[in-house]
């Protein structure tokens, strides 16, 4: 497989790619909810379902684990993709979907940060108009309604803020690494879902805090394998779309995750709306907005 360019001729393609990736994260939360009600946690979950995926690459492209252990630098994109999938699926299976898939966009903000730090691109005042909105719909979500400061105000808000950020980072990772072989790309993505959700779910049991996974059963397994085709399709879009389009682009298409997972969770009763989150919701979809636009 010939190494991907940094910009498609034709983004039509790229952008596809990543509005099905975000439909796929958008409507996750169900099946990792029907996973969690059989006694399986998120984090199991996602261990087991980037397992899955990763044996599939590696039948499929044998050649990318040695391509993947003489790149040194995928392996940033290992822990950043790791770290968005355990603290997204986790967030979305023990908190307000609605909430949680907002602060987790605030990519907006992180996008413009990391593609400075990452990229050399320039800090304009576009951009920093960008970082503002983003900032205020998130100190919209996060204020309380009794008053106080405006901060997280339980774990799902602090994975979903994680889960964000490190989703950030992933994307602009796979912009810098577009040249790397696609299938090299996508190793790293699904490896970093096992060992990052493992070694967590590790320590957690170990500590008591979540229970171990259940035995093998034909009430979940499918389910769960249905789920791993879902996600292989949707990251291998994600790093092909990524890969091909500037970084704060990529963040503004995923936005359409926000419609995906909304409208899901209210009509099935995970999601609650109110003022705040409308007015904070549309704060950093402008942010997003103006992203795009831009380019």
């Amino acid at each position: 497989m010939t190494p991907a360019p940094s910009v498609a001729p034709r983004p039509l393609l790229p952008v596809l790619a990543l509005l099905l990736n975000a439909l796929t994260w958008g409507l996750s939360w169900w099946p990792f909810r029907w996973l969690e009600s059989r006694g399986l946690h998120a984090l199991w979950a996602t261990a087991l379902i980037y397992a899955l995926a990763v044996v599939a690459i590696g039948a499929w492209r044998p050649g990318a684990f040695a391509q993947l252990l003489r790149a040194p630098r995928l392996w940033w994109l290992v822990l950043a993709s790791g770290t968005t999938n355990a603290a997204f699926n986790w967030a979305v299976t023990i908190g307000d979907v609605v909430r949680v898939v907002l602060l987790f966009y605030l990519m907006p903000l992180w996008a413009v940060l990391l593609s400075r730090l990452l990229l050399g691109e320039r800090l304009t005042r576009p951009a920093a108009l960008r970082v503002a909105l983003a900032l205020g719909g998130a100190l919209a979500v996060l204020w309380p309604a009794q008053g106080g400061w405006p901060l997280p105000r339980g774990l799902a808000d602090y994975l979903g803020l994680l889960g964000g950020f490190a989703f950030a980072l992933n994307n602009v990772l796979l912009r810098r690494e577009a040249s790397a072989p696609e299938e090299a790309r996508a190793l790293a993505m699904f490896c970093g879902g096992v060992a990052v959700s493992l070694a967590l779910a590790t320590l957690l049991l170990a500590a008591g805090r979540i229970p171990a996974p259940p035995p093998p059963d034909l009430g979940w397994l499918p389910g769960a394998a249905a789920l791993a085709v879902a996600f292989l399709v949707g990251n291998l879009a994600l790093q092909y779309g990524a890969a091909r389009l500037p970084a704060n682009t990529t963040a503004a298409v995923m936005i359409a995750e926000v419609l995906f997972a909304s409208a899901s969770s209210l009509a099935l009763g995970a999601g609650q709306i109110n003022t705040q989150l409308v007015v904070g919701g549309s704060l950093i979809v402008a942010a997003a907005v103006l992203s795009a636009w831009r380019h």
